[in-house]
């Protein structure tokens, strides 16, 4: 309920493999409306490249090995204790409509602060368009 309409859970650590390599997902879903898996990789600390590196790398294995012919693309998010825009500006987060990093917050903001966060993220949208 807390992510939206159409989600099934399919895992936490999800186990996912190559033919050398074992690797685990922190949070697996499903979309039924979107028809895409979504992959969370939760990080209590500042995002890194390495962060989106392994991200970009989950959602190329699950498109490959798990994701069905008729599945849209997968859809890969980060949240994070912070994110540092530097990061965001040039990795591979910057244009790809598949991998997404978000900063999490362990109390609910209040009014204010989300009215402030809406206006922050308005100006950022307008001045990323008018470039």
């Amino acid at each position: 309920m807390e992510l939206g309409k159409g989600f099934s859970f399919v895992g936490r650590q999800y186990h996912i493999n190559t033919e050398t390599s074992h690797f685990y997902l922190d949070l697996v879903f499903y979309n039924y409306i979107l028809k895409a898996f979504v992959l969370f990789d939760l990080k209590t600390g500042r995002l890194t490249h390495q962060d989106v590196g392994q991200m970009d790398m989950y959602v190329r294995m699950f498109d490959h090995l798990k994701k069905s012919p008729d599945d849209n693309q997968t859809i890969g998010i980060i949240l994070c204790a912070d994110k540092d825009e530097t990061v965001v500006k040039y990795s591979i987060l910057n244009g790809n409509d598949q991998l997404f990093a978000s900063k999490y917050r362990i109390y609910l903001p209040t009014e204010q602060e989300l009215i402030d966060e809406i206006k922050k993220e308005q100006v950022s949208s307008a001045k990323k368009l008018s470039n």
